[in-house]
């Protein structure tokens, strides 16, 4: 994919490599997720109000799946502790989760959601 500016262009080289298929665009509430599964690996992928953000499913306090968390303000709340991590970052915010979750580029193409895995 070629970008332009004025008097410049940009190569902007993306992979279609690792480009996981996900779901729906409608599969998903705003400020939800969905639990997804490949490789013996799980992600959450989230519908905030500007759009789509993948992270890590499980917590990186007690191993927990995030999936049954609650989803607010940009914010997943795991479950079993109350550990709290920022979804557009994986920042983890406050006690007992002190490691942050990783996060992973999604792209939307005709309604569906990918997101890429290293």
């Amino acid at each position: 994919m070629y970008l332009f500016s004025k008097n410049r262009y940009y190569i902007q080289f993306m992979s279609e490599e690792n480009w996981i298929e996900v779901g729906s665009t409608d599969s998903i509430e705003e400020e939800d997720l969905i639990r997804f599964d490949h490789q013996d690996k799980t992600f959450c992928v989230y519908k905030l109000t500007d759009g789509f953000y993948a992270t890590d499913g499980i917590c990186t306090h007690e191993a927990v799946h995030l999936e049954d968390g609650l989803v607010m303000d940009d914010e997943i709340e795991c479950p079993m502790h109350q550990g709290i991590f920022n979804i557009k970052s994986g920042e983890a915010l406050s006690p007992p989760a002190c490691e942050d979750l990783k996060t992973y580029p999604v792209k939307v193409d005709n309604d569906k959601i990918f997101i890429k895995i290293d």
